[in-house]
């Protein structure tokens, strides 16, 4: 009821994702979070609720999880300024973002962050069309915007298509300072660092990931073609 009022609003998002973790309905908790985090991406709530749903439905669905997933709406960038503008400001007042004053927070940083996330899709698309070439150009221009983890996993996987392994790890590597146990980046080093023949460093990111997913059949398959090699 609290977001029919005010569309986007972070405190009745994460609370209802909250809500439906209690009750296990995890892709939905997973699709508040994510929303919660395209409104004020630095919600530290939200971040740890993305990776907690991120175990739980690799867990129940299998790697193939996000194709399960309701879609995660599109917040526009009104709603994430919105929530950064002081409140001495006439409610009514529509301040575009590009026009906000320097010193207020969010304005132009908000602005450039769903830059980069509408660069980054953009990059999604290409990858779908087998476009790799492209779709590196533009999460390239999006990690200008905004280091996110996933445009780096994203670009990685380019890379890997373009045999061009050292690119690939190197991307994999920035995305595991920002998360130290994304499986992506993990997997995604590995097989580059196979390539580079660098089997030792290979099979020390299959375990990591492991660690975390002891399931994980592509894993389980890299380590086997490692222990072969």
């Amino acid at each position: 009821s609290a977001l029919e009022l005010v569309p986007f609003g972070i405190k009745p998002l994460l609370r209802r994702a909250a809500a439906y973790e209690a009750l296990e309905r995890y892709s939905l908790a997973y699709v508040d979070y994510k929303t919660a985090l395209q409104v004020d991406c630095s919600v530290q709530a939200a971040h740890d609720g993305v990776n907690r749903m991120t175990k739980a439905l690799l867990e129940k669905d299998g790697v193939n999880w996000r194709q399960k997933l309701p879609p995660i709406p599109s917040v526009p960038v009104s709603a994430q300024t919105r929530w950064s503008i002081p409140s001495a400001q006439a409610p009514g007042a529509n301040t575009p973002p590009a026009t906000a004053p320097q010193g207020e927070p969010g304005g132009n940083a908000a602005a450039g962050m769903e830059r980069a996330r509408m660069l980054k899709e953009e990059g999604n698309e290409l990858v779908k069309k087998g476009n790799h070439k492209k779709a590196v150009e533009k999460y390239s221009e999006s990690l200008k915007l905004n280091k996110e983890c996933a445009t780096y996993t994203n670009r990685a996987l380019c890379y890997l298509s373009l045999k061009q392994y050292k690119e690939a790890a190197q991307d994999c590597t920035e995305a595991l300072k920002l998360d130290p146990k994304n499986v992506k980046a993990l997997y995604r080093r590995a097989q580059a660092l196979k390539e580079l023949k660098d089997y030792k460093s290979s099979i020390a990111d299959i375990k990591s990931l492991l660690k975390t997913e002891p399931k994980n059949t592509a894993a389980l398959r890299l380590l086997q073609e490692l222990n072969r090699a």
